[in-house]
């Protein structure tokens, strides 16, 4: 299934020089996460606290794209400079959902869509990152399948953070949005189970 994912190699090529420079620096792949997720949780408290501006919804696609950057950056020290630990595994999966529960939830304050619906989408893209994580309990690999991953998901709220804040069209057509990326967790779901015990079969 076609995953934003699928595009990390090239991502991660471009940021080696800065990976390097932090590494030179004595920066940690567990600074990084905490800092990541840190960052997150305070644009999403500024940007509930200033709602009634949709302007400041732009500080979400701002922040999902550096985000992403910084994800990227843990990984590589972790895995490149020798900093792979048990703790940065914990981190790493939990600071990820915090801060993606976080960064959604301001999108409840928007006029005309359901906050309930928000909290599904929430809940249900914990339930698709603890599918994956499931993976490595039946013998599979950490599942990252799309078509609504972490990557995605990051991509879609960021448009919806842009289009909410340059107030293009009714913010009905938000809620919209939000029901089909509901239906696409829920797919997403059910195709990490499905590919992790074909994995953990020897099927793929």
């Amino acid at each position: 299934m076609i995953s934003i994912y699928s595009l990390k190699p090239r991502f991660q090529n471009l940021l080696r020089p800065a990976v390097l420079r932090l590494a030179q620096r004595g920066v940690t792949a567990n600074q990084v996460t905490l800092a990541a997720a840190g960052l997150s949780v305070l644009i999403a408290l500024v940007v509930a606290w200033q709602v009634h501006h949709p302007w400041v919804f732009l500080l979400i696609p701002i922040w999902m794209l550096l985000r992403m950057a910084l994800n990227a950056i843990d990984g590589m020290l972790a895995r490149e400079y020798g900093q792979q630990s048990r703790l940065g595994a914990y981190l790493n999966e939990l600071c990820d959902l915090v801060a993606d529960s976080a960064l959604y939830l301001p999108f409840a304050l928007v006029a005309a869509v359901p906050p309930l619906l928000v909290i599904g989408v929430v809940l249900m893209a914990v339930l698709v990152e603890y599918a994956g994580v499931l993976g490595l309990m039946v013998g599979a690999s950490r599942r990252y399948d799309g078509p609504m991953g972490k990557s995605d998901r990051a991509f879609v709220f960021g448009l919806l953070g842009l289009l909410v804040a340059i107030n293009v069209f009714d913010s009905r057509w938000i809620a919209v949005a939000l029901w089909l990326v509901l239906a696409l967790l829920a797919y997403t779901l059910y195709h990490r189970v499905r590919k992790g015990l074909q994995e953990a079969k020897g099927l793929i």
